[in-house]
Order: structure tokens, then sequence, then C-alpha cells
């Protein structure tokens, strides 16, 4: 117990930074943590750490320690958290990221939600438009869109999200509205680079059964959606952006929906939705508060998105 006790010192002083911060990690003193790493380094007969008034290094040998007891003592620490998950008070750190915009407009809230209903979890969510790497940047969970998935990671659909096809009142009593994705290329096309590969996303419908892309006059590209539906109400062209973006918009009368059905016709071109998932590195990886968080947010997306 007390070789258990100066790994833990030991490890929290590494993950901080400092002995007296992971002293407090630990809910300990510091001058406890302090005799608890003195002890284990006497029983191990090896130094492993430099202590200094201002900073704290690993030795050689500390260095090969830390890489092999880090992960013990994550399983320890999930082993630990598994167990008050199964008495109903789930703990510990969940890290989760996703796009910018659909995390700011739909998921922050739900994560809002969810800590509340579990307060002992500490939870942070990283808004990233970037590739995110789960392993190097220990993500339990990310929320892609399906352009963004990848071999290696297991899927959960979460969410089909309408894309509205959007402009400003303004641009199309000016330049018309087109009534068939044909006419996009007469159009000015707002278009979003992606930020994690750069390229542009394409304007996919669906026509007889086959989807196909639209040819686009792409004018004005931007690598945020929030800031492409902002200069679309400003009267810049068509955009194409989310239900959870463009819906408060069209019902504030900033921008009108194009290409949806009329009533008694039939589109000649159906948009195709956007479909989201939560993602995780493998079966194994999944705690009982990760599966938690993942249903709850199953459960707690808007009704009309639910996969």
């Amino acid at each position: 117990m007390d070789n258990l006790k100066g790994i833990s010192s030991f490890v929290k002083a590494v993950e901080e930074g400092s002995i007296a911060a992971g002293a407090r990690r630990l809910g300990i003193s510091a001058a406890a943590a302090s005799q608890n790493i003195a002890r284990l380094e006497q029983q191990l007969g090896v130094r492993l750490l430099i202590r200094t008034t201002r900073s704290l290094a690993l030795t050689e040998s500390g260095q090969l320690y830390y890489q092999r007891v880090q992960s013990v003592m994550e399983e320890l620490d999930d082993a630990q958290a598994e167990l008050h998950e199964m008495a109903g008070e789930p703990r510990g750190k969940l890290r989760i990221a996703s796009s910018a915009a659909f995390g700011r407009n739909v998921l922050a809230p739900l994560v809002a939600a969810f800590a509340i209903r579990y307060p002992k979890l500490k939870i942070e969510l990283v808004l990233a438009d970037h590739y995110v790497d789960h392993i190097r940047e220990e993500i339990d969970l990310s929320i892609r869109f399906s352009q963004q998935l990848e071999a290696g990671l297991v899927a959960r659909r979460i969410a089909r999200v309408p894309l509205r096809f959007c402009a400003s009142p303004a641009y199309l009593a000016q330049h018309g509205t087109p009534h068939d994705p044909d006419e996009l290329i007469h159009h000015q096309c707002l278009v979003l680079r992606v930020p994690f590969d750069g390229r542009l996303l394409g304007w996919r419908f669906v026509r007889n059964g086959l989807r196909f892309e639209a040819l686009l006059n792409d004018t004005l590209i931007c690598n945020d959606i929030d800031t492409l539906a902002n200069m679309a109400a400003a009267g810049a062209g068509i955009a194409r952006i989310g239900a959870f973006v463009a819906d408060r918009l069209i019902a504030d009368g900033l921008l009108v929906s194009l290409f949806e059905p009329l009533e008694g016709k039939v589109p000649n071109a159906e948009i195709e939705p956007l479909e989201f998932y939560a993602c995780y590195r493998d079966r194994q990886a999944t705690t009982g508060k990760l599966r938690l968080l993942i249903d709850f947010l199953v459960a707690h997306i808007p009704a009309p998105w639910q996969a």
C-alpha cells in the first residue's frame, strides 16, 4: 500500500508539474506526497525526480519508470471509476472534441446538462476544426460528421441534421431565386473549406435515388460555418448551412431557405442531410461514463434530428 501511495504521488507530480500540485490532486499535503516519493525512490534504489525550488524534472530512470506505471495508474483509476458508476455516481475525466459550429450550437448545452446530472465528473469540451488525434490529444469522444470519419474509430450515429441552402432576401431580390441545383453555377456561392484537410465541401443532392454534387460558382470561401452564415445574411450570396445555425437566422427573416418542397409538389432534387457520429477508439476503451455520455447525447439531441 505504501508503494502504491508512492507511485500515485510520483505520477501526479509529473502530470501536474510539481509535487505540491500533484498532492492537491490527491487531496494530501505536499510534505506527505514528497515523503511518499522519497520512500518509493528508496525502495527502488534509484532517483526518479530532480527537485529544485522552481522546477521538477525526471531522471532517465524516472522517465522509464513513469512510462511503465502511468498506464497502470490509469487502469486503477478507471477500475475505481467503474465501481463508482455501478453505484450510480460516475466520476473521473471525460475529454470531448467537436467541430466548433456543432459544439457551440448543439453540443455545449447538452454537455452542460450532462455535467449537472453527474457533478463528480470532470469534463473538458474541445472545440476544434482541425484533425483530432484521439491518442495524442487524449480525447475520449469526438463528434464528427460523415466526411470526417476514419478507420480505427468506432462510430455511432447520433444525429441527422437537415442542411439549408440559404440567401438573404436582398440577394434574392437582386439576383433571383434558384429553383434547381443546376442553377447554382449562375449564383454567388459561399463555400466552406474544411479546416482539417483543406478541401472545399461539395454541395450534395439526391435525384432519382442518385447522389450528385452541384456545380458551383464559389465566389467566397471560408473555413468557419458561422461566418459563412453571417456573410450570407449580409447579402454576399448563397450558403449551405446546417439547420442548427440556419434556422435561427431564417426565423429572424435574415435568410430564406431554398429548394424546399412546395405544398403539393415533390422537389426535383432532395437535400442530403448532414450525419453526425460519436466516435471513440475501440470497444475496450468504452468506460461506463463514456457509455452514459453517448446514450445521453442520443436521447437528448433535438427530436427532429435524432438518428
